[in-house]
């Protein structure tokens, strides 16, 4: 009977012993070549299961407007619309909506009791509520003698006319400034010698209330800018306003300051809140110098006191 062995397989080398390889050798008494028997092959580790992505939890859906300001004569207010409102409205003015639903909206000096803020939704559906506003008791000057008969001469009004044009004109640009969402500081500070809305009745005549609030800072006094914005006019010598600047800080809200004695910047420039304008003064028409600063918001003029905080 043929035995066989089986034993393993050892390589000297003159470096000294070497390791077998990875293999077995399987030998015969015979004197036969050795036969080679592979490694058994590892097995593959197994593939990683992929995670799941995470699911992002569904953005809540906003159902009514949101907003704050001073709702009265004069106010304002900064608010969100409600989700996925394709047009929005205060009374019969069309708001501008930012990407996120933000918007600015104020309230006229002679708003009524009330004034509804709607907006419209994709599917049709109309969100809408009826605002408040809070009257003022305006300082109101009763005096008893009669207007001044007649109006302007036509030489003034030949000068006067593309000046009304360039202000109009300037009070519609749409320049995306995004000072409307800033709070404002005060562009200077001195004794308040005239106060937004105050109105002489001549013998039951009313005329015209004063449109902005003026401040006595002192000639050559540096006023700032109240907040960011675009400067969109910059006159050096118009009739009544003598130099004025006009700042537009987006959404239809914008700032007109007269009777500078210098101007700083230029139209097209734009202007970061604290940022020097000019230089208080008395150009134009008017008894002294002072700071004349009015507020419009789509044809709706405010009072810039309700949207400062108390003087520094």
């Amino acid at each position: 009977m043929r035995l066989h062995r089986v034993a393993p397989l050892l390589l000297l080398s003159t470096a000294g012993c070497a390791v077998s390889t990875p293999q077995a050798d399987i030998m015969t008494s015979g004197g036969a070549e050795p036969v080679r028997v592979p490694a058994p092959t590892p097995a593959p580790a197994p593939a990683p299961v992929p995670a799941k992505p995470a699911v992002a939890a569904p953005t809540p859906q906003r159902m009514a407007f949101t907003y704050q300001g001073e709702l009265e004569q004069g106010g304002w207010l900064r608010g969100r619309a409600p989700s996925d409102v394709v047009s929005a409205t205060l009374g019969d003015t069309e708001l501008s909506l930012d990407e996120e639903g933000y918007f600015f909206a104020a309230f006229d000096r002679d708003e009524g009791a009330a004034i509804r803020l709607s907006a419209t939704r994709a599917d049709g559906q109309v969100v809408a509520e009826n605002l408040a506003i809070k009257p003022r008791d305006w300082n109101i000057e009763r005096v008893n003698v009669a207007r001044r008969a007649g109006g302007a001469s036509e030489s003034f009004m030949q000068r006067r006319r593309p000046e009304l044009e360039a202000i109009w004109n300037a009070r519609q640009e749409e320049t995306g400034a995004e000072g409307w969402r800033q709070d404002f500081v005060w562009p200077a500070t001195g004794r308040i010698s005239g106060r937004f809305g105050s109105q002489r009745i001549y013998r039951g005549e009313p005329g015209s209330y004063h449109s902005g609030l003026d401040i006595a800072g002192g000639a050559g006094t540096t006023y700032v800018a109240p907040a960011d914005g675009v400067v969109v006019l910059s006159e050096p010598d118009f009739s009544l306003e003598g130099q004025l600047l006009i700042i537009d800080h987006g959404q239809g809200l914008n700032s007109a300051f007269l009777h500078s004695s210098e101007l700083f910047v230029r139209e097209g420039q734009k202007v970061t809140q604290g940022q020097p304008l000019g230089r208080i003064g008395s150009s134009g028409r008017a008894t002294g110098p002072h700071l004349h600063w009015s507020l419009v918001w789509r044809n709706k003029r405010l009072d810039p006191l309700l949207f400062l905080p108390s003087m520094p």
